[in-house]
């Protein structure tokens, strides 16, 4: 028999944990094909809601919100590639760069989700995540936000009038404080039936167990 569960994953594009995560998820996920039929939704989180236009230096941010050193931020990349390259994920190989706002990605998320399917959504938020920390694009720029909503198939008319616009800003917003309010204060954080909390970048095999014992907990 199979159990349906509704998962609402939590997170950023500017977290290359939730590339992580998301990629270990499905990787579960795939595995549990026959036992466990999921419905992702994807929920708005901003590790940095006051990042100003143009974004910051990411060695500089990273030193002043954390603390470490460049050294320690190096090993903190290489393990990062390390467990993206698990679960088929390649970051770009020299970091990101720079780190920008993201509530406009944020934005045509919850764009996609409203007006198309599940699978939209879960492409577009491939997309930006491929886009941002895999190749180190401006995840700010109207044009790379465009670009992909055209990858994947959406209008790229509809999300350039979004773009331009203060649409879905309300309800980005309202998701974010919902979150915030019920305790989410790192992602990914990954809600199986607004019940069962996941936590971080976990591996497959812990995604996958949770899943299990979740899903015989359910039927």
């Amino acid at each position: 028999m199979t159990t349906h569960l509704k998962i609402d994953f939590v997170s950023d594009i500017a977290c290359p944990w939730c590339a992580v995560g998301l990629g270990a998820l499905e990787g579960a996920l795939g595995r549990l094909q026959g036992e466990v039929q999921a419905d992702v939704h994807f929920q708005p989180f901003e590790l940095n809601p006051n990042m100003p236009a143009g974004g910051q230096d990411l060695i500089e941010h990273i030193t002043q919100k954390y603390g470490s050193t460049p050294e320690q931020q190096v090993q903190m990349r290489h393990n990062i590639s390390a467990r993206g390259a698990e679960v088929g994920f390649a970051f770009a190989p020299g970091g990101r760069g720079r780190v920008y706002n993201t509530f406009d990605a944020h934005r045509l998320l919850h764009w996609a989700h409203a007006s198309g399917t599940q699978g939209q959504q879960h492409a577009l938020k491939k997309a930006l995540l491929a886009s941002y920390q895999g190749r180190a694009e401006c995840i700010e720029s109207h044009e790379v936000l465009l670009a992909c909503v055209e990858e994947v198939g959406m209008d790229r008319a509809s999300a350039q009038h979004i773009l331009q616009s203060d649409t879905y800003a309300a309800e980005v917003r309202e998701r974010e404080q919902f979150y915030l309010q019920a305790g989410i204060h790192s992602v990914p954080a990954v809600i199986i039936n607004d019940r069962h909390l996941i936590s971080g970048g976990q591996p497959t095999e812990v995604f996958e167990q949770a899943l299990r014992r979740i899903a015989a907990g359910e039927a």
